[in-house]
């Protein structure tokens, strides 16, 4: 007997009809108390060695529909190795055709990150001696907030950030944590030693713990998107942005990595704040120097492909990059992943994965250490807003 299942950690799908495997139709739930939604995560039983063809009605109304085109769906068996899957998206509908070699499979939009990972990831930077947990708030369910703090302060230390996971389904966010904090911890690494030698470094692997436990795309559980507040954060409905906010002005913050996925681009890129009228050359000279660095590190990234960039005084302040540049005088930029395989080196197999978003993390470390000497002195710290 077929039957398909989404109560888990992360799960998201609603069941329309189930009763032959070469007709299984399923639509998206909508994020929480919100419009958005395209990530989904299932697992279906019952149908090994079935011919299965799944197709995900709703589909053409996702939030990102440019996201099909191109797009292959991840199945694994083992929930350890996710492997591309035939995927084709036409009148609206995503079709996917598989055929289980086990009893059950699991489907999603992207590997999914789950929070008992996340704690495992926490749990073994704490046993290695050199992270500090901090918790400087919770979320709107109670979850808690987590930072993970590398290196001693001191006055001519810069401070480096580097945030994830404001939007829960963009999951390659946090397996580029868990490669980058996989690296910082190793203590016979001769780059990490010296970025934790020359710098006071906060990382927070998951910034929206609520949006992932309940299977969103972009929401938090209040309906907030977190990369939206940053110029005037809610503890409401934005606790997240608001408790991460308050501990970088009470740090300092030279530079942030915001981590993220994008639906639509098949590349690795970085958004920078071009359209901030308040961006220095200098602040400009060091993310270009980061993202040249990154590009000659890793062949998995690129500077070519990317969001168009906005002219001097159309940039966003309310996002991360945005606000931090223009309020804080901050090297601030997004890093974009994409949910699809990169264009410009594919992998039929397994396209863009886990693995490959670790090994960029991993590279990320370098990059930061090639830019510590030229970030500029920040603004003065207050709150916008």
């Amino acid at each position: 007997m077929i039957s398909i299942h989404a109560a888990f950690d992360g799960g998201n799908i609603e069941v329309v009809r189930a009763e032959a495997p070469g007709d299984i139709q399923l639509a998206i739930r909508k994020d929480t108390e919100s419009d958005f939604f395209q990530w989904f995560s299932f697992r279906l039983t019952g149908a090994r060695g079935q011919a299965c063809v799944i197709k995900i009605m709703n589909a053409g109304q996702a939030s990102y529909t440019r996201g099909w085109e191109g797009y292959q769906a991840v199945a694994s068996g083992d929930r350890t190795t996710w492997r591309r899957v035939p995927t084709s998206y036409e009148n609206g509908v995503l079709t996917i055709r598989h055929t289980p070699e086990t009893d059950a499979v699991h489907y999603a939009y992207f590997a999914p990150y789950p929070m008992e990972r996340h704690a495992d990831l926490i749990a073994r930077c704490q046993a290695s001696g050199g992270a500090e947990l901090l918790v400087p708030g919770t979320t709107a369910q109670g979850r808690a907030i987590e930072v993970l703090r590398f290196g001693e302060p001191g006055d001519c230390k810069p401070s480096l950030w580097v945030i994830a996971r404001q939007h829960p389904g963009e999951t390659m966010a946090e397996w580029f944590m868990e490669g980058f904090l996989g690296r910082l911890c190793d203590r016979e690494d001769g780059a990490a030693a010296a970025l934790r030698r020359g710098a006071l470094i906060h990382a927070v692997p998951n910034m929206n713990p609520d949006g992932s436990a309940l299977g969103n795309l972009r929401v938090n559980s209040t309906g907030t998107n977190l990369n939206r507040e940053w110029e005037n954060p809610s503890l409401d409905k934005s606790p997240e942005v608001f408790h991460v906010r308050a501990m970088m002005q009470t740090t300092g913050i030279d530079l942030c990595l915001d981590v993220h996925g994008d639906e639509g681009l098949p590349y690795n890129f970085i958004a920078g704040f071009e359209g901030i009228a308040e961006a220095s050359a200098a602040q400009l000279a060091a993310m270009n120097k980061f993202r040249d660095t990154l590009a000659w590190l890793n062949p998995d990234f690129q500077t070519e492909h990317g969001y168009p960039k906005s002219a001097p005084g159309k940039g966003m302040k309310t996002t991360s990059t945005g606000y931090l540049a223009a309020y804080h005088g901050v090297v601030s930029m997004t890093l974009e992943m994409p949910f699809k395989d990169t264009a410009n080196l594919p992998d039929p197999e397994l396209g863009w994965s886990p693995g490959r978003a670790m090994a960029l993390g991993r590279s990320a470390i370098e990059a930061m250490l090639a830019v510590l000497g030229d970030l500029p002195l920040p603004k003065e710290s207050g709150s916008a807003g």
